[in-house]
């Protein structure tokens, strides 16, 4: 079977990558899970089918598809029909409540949703969202969806012949407790980072493991998109564990990975014994971000593993294309790498003013001229990032003497545990809706396998005992109303929390004893 398709580059600006990897190489793996495998002939020819049926249900470019599934190959093949129908693609993450599912489903406005029936929250999350129209269930039934096996079936599996070329919009935490959509109104030009060229990998000698959730944007990016690609075979992993880690390693030769600093931290909490039994030879890079790494667990990862660490810094809104390998790492410690483009970043006080090399301010990125981000439906949010043509993320850092960015410290509303971003004010609400609770405060303290975790300062009512008992009860309350990853790990109490005249509770100065005698802040 030959291709339509002149080059891969060609392919690509179709949305059509996949189809070019099919034609060269039909019968190698594309992607290997607990729920199946694929090969690149059968990954594209599913991915023409959705495609198809998506279009027959009159959805096609300018509409929305959301896909809340395990990591499995449903949600690669709806991602790819997505790419090649001009349609905009939205993973959820599947941890949240069905009610919270439900408002990114509709936010959105997806006219078509792919759920996993193993979650169990499929009719209800979509019962939130009315504007579906076509409704495909995977792993099971659920009632009022079609399951996806029969729906696609009847569609012819060769490529479409119009493909128009779709984008993804994903959701990032809000500080109201509301996810928002990471949103551009055009595509920006194509430009590869050095973290995307170096996930990619070779198709006749890698092979890639995706250890995280694709629905976040990292293990999509990198895990993903980039070796697929490039015509690599991706192990989906279900759920992360360590020593399975290596034992996937091992067992598929595993050359390309991207991880958190909280699983570098478990792999290096398995016994000697252990760690030495695999063979991680086959291993050339190991791609880590989306969180603060301690420079001990980093540098014990490098002692372990050798020169195949790499760190980027970036977001789902963008980035400067922070990258840095382990040999300069090992001779810079704690950085983030140098930009190629040092005049598209700047450090700036509070004032606004830009401060001194190796003074700390908040970074911000210069937006492009053409697709920069949005936050979808939400101006007031937009405008507070940007400050003119440059946006932050709210990361407090500084540039050395040589270039190299080191971050310091973020916006105090931001908890990163286990490389999730989590935004306190959600929790607050939930647990102020306790009799007892007066007011509270959340914030991320320090934790050693996790970066941080999710700790409530609570203010108890007047007439109410603060103690163990009283506790227990709210972190039983926060559980039975909040996502596990939101619920908080502990509670402790305050006769008062400190305030802004305006009656504001400063959050960072809640956070700051926790926090106090570490060189890092984050």
């Amino acid at each position: 079977m030959g291709s339509a398709y002149r080059s891969l580059e060609e392919a690509q600006a179709a949305g059509m990558a996949i189809a070019w990897h099919a034609a060269l190489r039909p019968d190698q793996l594309a992607i290997a899970s607990r729920f199946g495998d694929r090969t690149f002939a059968e990954l594209n020819a599913r991915a023409n089918r959705l495609a198809r049926l998506l279009r027959r249900h009159g959805i096609g470019a300018g509409d929305a598809i959301a896909v809340v599934t395990r990591n499995r190959p449903e949600f690669v093949e709806a991602y790819l029909a997505a790419l090649r129908a001009g349609i905009r693609f939205t993973p959820v993450n599947w941890h949240l409540t069905a009610e919270e599912s439900g408002y990114v489903i509709d936010n959105c406005e997806a006219r078509a949703v792919v759920y996993d029936a193993s979650l169990g929250t499929g009719a209800e999350a979509v019962g939130h969202a009315a504007g579906c129209r076509l409704r495909l269930a995977v792993g099971g039934a659920i009632s009022g969806f079609e399951a996806y096996e029969g729906a696609i079936a009847p569609e012819s599996g060769a490529d479409i012949e119009d493909p128009v070329r779709g984008s993804q919009m994903l959701y990032t935490s809000g500080t109201t407790g509301r996810p928002k959509g990471v949103y551009r109104a055009q595509t920006p030009p194509v430009q590869r980072s050095a973290a995307a060229t170096v996930a990619a990998g070779d198709p006749a000698t890698d092979r890639c493991l995706c250890t995280g959730p694709a629905y976040h944007a990292a293990p999509l990016a990198f895990n993903v998109t980039a070796p697929l690609n490039a015509g690599v075979g991706v192990v989906l992993m279900d759920k992360w564990d360590p020593e399975e880690t290596l034992r996937l390693i091992e067992q598929y030769g595993i050359t390309h990975t991207h991880m958190v600093a909280t699983m570098f931290h478990r792999l290096l909490q398995l016994p000697e014994a252990v760690r030495a039994g695999y063979d991680l030879s086959s291993l050339k890079v190991v791609l880590h971000g989306a969180a603060p790494c301690p420079v001990h667990v980093k540098a014990a990862m490098i002692e372990w593993l050798g020169p195949v660490v790499y760190e980027y810094y970036a977001a789902t809104e963008g980035g400067n294309n922070y990258f840095i390998d382990s040999p300069t790492w090992l001779a810079k410690p704690g950085s983030v790498g140098r930009t190629p483009t040092p005049e598209n970043t700047r450090i700036l006080d509070d004032a606004g003013n830009p401060v001194a090399p190796g003074a700390t301010g908040t970074i911000y990125f210069r937006a492009p001229e053409i697709g920069r981000f949005e936050y979808f439906k939400s101006p007031e949010k937009t405008s507070g990032t940007y400050r003119g043509d440059w946006f932050t993320l709210g990361d407090m850092g500084y540039v050395d003497s040589d270039g190299y960015l080191f971050l310091t410290g973020r916006n105090a509303e931001t908890i990163i545990s286990g490389g999730v971003n989590i935004y306190p004010q959600e929790i607050d609400s939930v647990l102020l809706q306790h009799p007892a609770v007066q007011d509270v405060c959340t914030v991320g303290v320090p934790n050693e396998e996790w970066g941080e975790e999710v700790r409530s300062v609570v203010q108890v009512r007047p007439g109410a005992a603060a103690g163990a008992e009283l506790a227990e009860d709210l972190l039983a309350f926060a559980r039975a109303r909040l996502p596990g990853f939101k619920t908080p790990r502990a509670i402790d109490f305050v006769t008062d929390l400190p305030r802004l005249p305006s009656g504001k509770i400063q959050r960072r100065l809640v956070r700051e004893p926790y926090w106090k005698g570490r060189d890092r802040q984050i």
